[in-house]
């Protein structure tokens, strides 16, 4: 057994590997989760304390296991040479490519559920707070929100066509995030000059990143 001296990390891992192989065929459900737990040797009530949720626990720390995918691989590439545009979308490419279209649809589906819909939400925000950040943004304003907000929308909307898109080498994936890329280089041009209207940039003054010290 693996239940003495607990390293939760470790457990969760275990557990996450354990149900991968269940997952296309009975989606992150309970069956799957008790399958993973007999298979990974952990005993029963300490995986649940682990994993209150069970499966849902994993597939969130599956998601997150992509992000981390990402994060590394993004770090190991070469962004000088690349417009702005062309970094937003290669990040959005490497996180597409750190999951499997299966896994990530059995996701979706869990996170569709009413009860867990603010967990899948915070997932996709997270996601596109990691890419800003690996990015070098600095933003502490309302720019803070508004570059997360529309790019969950494009992550989630890039993420939903990735997984059926069966073109040779996803390069139908490639062109639909190119121009979902755009629409946010759109945006934010639309929305430099909205805030240069008068009165604008003093009623967002006021709004601050999570952290960010008010002036």
């Amino acid at each position: 057994m693996k239940n003495s001296n607990l390293d939760v990390a470790a457990a969760r891992a275990d557990l996450l590997a354990a149900i991968l192989p269940n997952v296309p065929f009975d989606g992150w459900s309970d069956p799957a989760f008790t399958a993973a737990v007999e298979a990974s040797g952990i005993d029963a009530a300490l995986a649940r304390l682990v994993c209150p949720r069970g499966a849902v626990d994993l597939a969130v720390a599956y998601h997150r296991a992509g992000d981390a995918v990402m994060l590394a691989r993004l770090e190991a590439s070469d962004l000088r040479a690349l417009r702005i545009r062309d970094r937003v979308a290669l990040a959005l490419r490497l996180r597409l490519d750190a999951g499997d279209p299966e896994l990530v649809r059995r996701g979706a589906a869990v996170f569709a559920l009413p009860q867990n819909a603010a967990t899948g939400a915070a997932l996709i925000w997270a996601t596109a707070d990691a890419i800003w950040r690996a990015l070098g943004d600095s933003s502490d304003d309302f720019n803070w929100y508004s570059k997360r907000m529309s790019l969950s929308a494009v992550y989630s909307a890039c993420a939903l066509f990735w997984m059926g898109d069966s073109s040779e080498g996803q390069r139908d994936t490639e062109a639909f995030i190119a121009h979902r890329v755009d629409g946010i280089m759109t945006f934010e041009k639309f929305k430099s000059r909205v805030v240069d209207l008068p009165g604008v940039k003093d009623l967002l003054s006021g709004i601050r990143a999570p952290g960010a010290v008010r002036p």
